[in-house]
Order: C-alpha cells, then structure tokens, then sequence
C-alpha cells in the first residue's frame, strides 16, 4: 500500500458509525485493497440516537436502529470478535479469538461505553441498567413497557435527561439525582440548565440537584428496590438507569505505543494518531467519540465530542487521507453540532459551549422557552444553543466559523438580534458533575483569533 495507495490491506477496528462511513468513504475514494471491519458487538453497525428516543418510548424496536449502507463496503465483517491489541511494528491488530490481521493503514473507531456503577455487586442487581448498546436499549425498553412504579436516574446529562423525559410520556414516576447545581450544566452552562430544570420540574420530574447517590439497595434476592442519597433521603423505586457519561473504549491499546488515555487517542487534524511520545504515525488513523484532535477555533486545544455529526464527518476526512498522499490529505474541522429532543423541547448546539467565558441570549428569551443562547470566549463568538429555534443555528454558525466578535452584532432584518448584556456563562468544573460533557477540550488558551475557511 505505501507504494500504491489505492490497494492494499485496511483494518478498521470498531464496526460504529464512524467505521461504517468510513468504509464507504474508502470505496467511493478508489481503494480497491481488502477491508476488514472487526467489531465487539454481534449486530452490524447501528444509530445509537434512536435507543433514548424512539425505542424508549415503545415507537421504534431496538432492532429497527441499523444504518442504512449509502454503498455496499464490500468488507469482511468480524463482528462479535473484540481486538484485544495493536502491534504498531509488527502491523498487526490482535484479535479476542487469537487471530492477528496485517494491515497497511489500520482506523480506530472503537468508541465509548457507559460509565458503569463503580460498586460492581450494586450494579449487578436486576432492574440496573445502562444505556449505550442496542442490547441494553431493548431490554430496558421491555421494563419500562411492564409499567414500574418508579424509576430513578442517575446524572442529569443529555442521556440522562432524555431518559427521564421518555420515563414521562410513558406516564411513568421518576426521580432524577444529579451531582451539579442542575441538568445539562457540564454541556450548556449555568443559564440554560437552569430552563433545563424548570422544563423538568414542570413535566413531573422529582429532580433532586447537588446530591449524589451513596448506595443502590436490593431486596435480598437481587432485586433493587431503591437508592440512598447523600442528603440522608432514600428514592424507593424498582428501576434505575445509570446515566454517568461515557468511558472511552481505549484499554486494548495499552500495550501498543499509541497516545490512548482516559479522554481518548490523540491524532492530528488530519486523523493520524499520535504514538506515546507525541510522533505522529503515517498508517494509524483515528475517528469518531474514541478520537481528540486540535482545532484552530479553539485554540489548537484537543477536541473530544460524542457526537453523531463528528463521528461521520471526521470517518470521511479519516478514509480520504488513509489513501491520499500528504500533499491530497484534508483537515478535519468541522464545527460541532449536537441535537436533543426532551420533554416536549428541541434542543440544538453548534460549536463549543464549554468553551466560553461569557454568554447572551441573542434572541427571545427565558420566560418565552423559546430562544437563542450565543457563548463568547476572550471576546469572539464560540457557540451557540437554540431552543426551539434551530433555524436560526445556521447564522450562528456562520459567526464562529469568522472568528465574529462577541457580543454579536445586530443581524439582517429576517434575524433581528437585540442582545441582552453578556453575563458570566458559569460552566462548571466538571468534577463537580455526575455525568461528563459530551465535548470536552484540554490545553492551553492561545489569544490567536483564527477564521476557518470552508473548503
């Protein structure tokens, strides 16, 4: 393959949205070698989305939620067989079953895992679940159709909240426990949460904020019937979802060289991963929620996202430079985008919220529920999150791919802009949450004001 691009043998290991773009990706570019996509769950890959939705609320079954192929990969499938290590010299993925494949450019997009319950006995009790496979989707789906009297839920992020509201059109009692001051706080900031809450409350959720839950309690034949809190209360209840973020699914590299930790393997803009000692490889590719890249806009600082639209858009940067020479390669820079839909709300975000120091709701307001929140960091647009307004998102977007200065200016007439003063956007530390961000950046905080041109 080094030789010729176009042929050759590639592995992608992580059988998810990203590895299944990615895979079309290649053959739309002209690589005409063997493909290999090895994958830990049984199923082909599927729409992650749906499960807190439609399938939670009994509309869609979980396994309705695969992906439609935009063209046949033409891939060897090795699903339900996990990749237990790389070797970089050696070129080889090692697979559970013993099997090691060769490789010219090998991608991972192994992504994430819900965070478990950290005490393992409290987890195993029957009616504890997570929600991040199609599996886990279904079976929990079944439990809330049986009708329970109660369900608690743990960490009040974005799959949290989404729970909690299709917990109440199905009519169902929930309690919602979450560390911070309020839900969505680690992803939108202090002011949004606080609608986040009132949107809650008022939809019948028993929300209970700044408490942790110390203890999941069984009934001595392994059925949990209920939790106790920090603030000395106990939530009786028969189901609970434990909604604690995500954990990146990077362990198999342990041994392999790659610079793969905690919050991801860190690459390039152009997708290649970095080794241990900030090297960067020619023929390792990363892509999708297991990925941290830089991005100019936010100051070079290394990007995680759990998000659909990056996962697809950074597959296709990903297979495009694993056959191209350097010189053909692309950046991967797209602006984030992410989407919720809860307790009857639509929810939208471009850019990244966390990133900002000040925010300014740009158009309608609190009290209407309806409006457009605008987030600036040093002085420049960063972010912005709609509710109920998502056609206004793409002007915003517009203002942070020029570097626009904050407060934004007065738009055109169809968008009239009558910004409010700015006031602190009061993102919290997020160890003071029980469930993670769904973008998180790490580094310094460069001043350089940079514009991103589209391609």
């Amino acid at each position: 393959m080094p030789g010729d691009l176009a042929d050759g043998r590639v592995v992608i290991v992580g059988a998810s949205l990203a590895g299944l773009r990615a895979a079309e990706t290649l053959r739309t570019e002209g690589f005409t070698g063997s493909l290999t996509v090895v994958g830990d769950e049984p199923h082909p890959p599927y729409d992650r989305p749906p499960l807190s939705k439609q399938v939670l609320l009994g509309k869609a079954a979980a396994d309705t939620t695969g992906l439609p192929m935009r063209r046949d990969p033409d891939a060897d499938w090795r699903l339900g067989t996990p990749a237990t290590g790389l070797d970089l010299l050696g070129k080889r993925v090692v697979l559970d079953d013993g099997e090691s494949l060769p490789y010219d450019r090998v991608l991972i997009a192994t992504g994430t895992r819900a965070r478990p319950w950290p005490n393992p006995e409290e987890a195993a009790l029957d009616g504890v679940f997570t929600l991040r496979t199609r599996d886990e989707a279904g079976r929990l789906a079944e439990c809330l159709a049986a009708g329970p009297q109660r369900v608690l839920v743990i960490g009040a992020g974005f799959t949290g909240s989404e729970i909690a509201s299709a917990c109440r059109e199905r009519g169902l009692a929930v309690t919602v426990a979450e560390r911070g001051p309020a839900p969505l706080v680690g992803a939108l900031g202090g002011t949004l949460s606080r609608l986040a809450a009132v949107m809650q409350r008022n939809h019948g959720v028993d929300l209970r904020c700044g408490v942790t839950v110390t203890a999941l309690r069984g009934d001595g034949n392994g059925r949990f019937t209920g939790a106790d809190l920090s603030d000395g209360t106990r939530v009786d209840a028969d189901l609970c979802v434990v909604a604690l973020g995500a954990v990146r699914n990077v362990e198999w590299l342990a041994e392999s060289g790659l610079a793969a930790g905690p919050r991801g393997i860190a690459c390039d803009a152009g997708c290649r991963a970095f080794t241990m000692y900030g090297i960067v490889t020619d023929d390792v590719f990363v892509a999708g929620d297991v990925s941290r890249f830089p991005h100019p806009l936010f100051g070079y600082q290394m990007l995680s996202l759990e998000h659909w639209g990056n996962a697809v858009e950074q597959a296709e940067v990903a297979a495009h430079n694993m056959v191209n020479p350097g010189p053909l390669q692309r950046p991967h820079l797209a602006i984030p985008t992410f989407w919720s839909t809860q307790f009857g709300f639509n929810i939208k975000s471009v850019g990244v919220p966390t990133y900002s120091d000040h925010v300014v709701i740009a158009q309608g307001s609190l009290e209407a529920r309806r409006l457009a929140m605008v987030y600036g960091y040093q002085g420049r647009v960063t972010a912005a999150v709609t509710v109920d307004m998502a056609k206004s998102l793409d002007y915003y977007r517009s203002l942070i791919e020029t570097a626009a200065p904050f407060p934004p200016p007065t738009g055109a007439a169809d968008r009239a802009i009558a910004a409010d003063i700015p006031i602190p956007s009061d993102v919290p530390d997020p160890k003071g949450l029980s469930h993670g961000p769904t973008v998180a950046l790490t580094g310094y905080l460069p001043d350089r004001r940079l514009t991103v041109v589209r391609p």
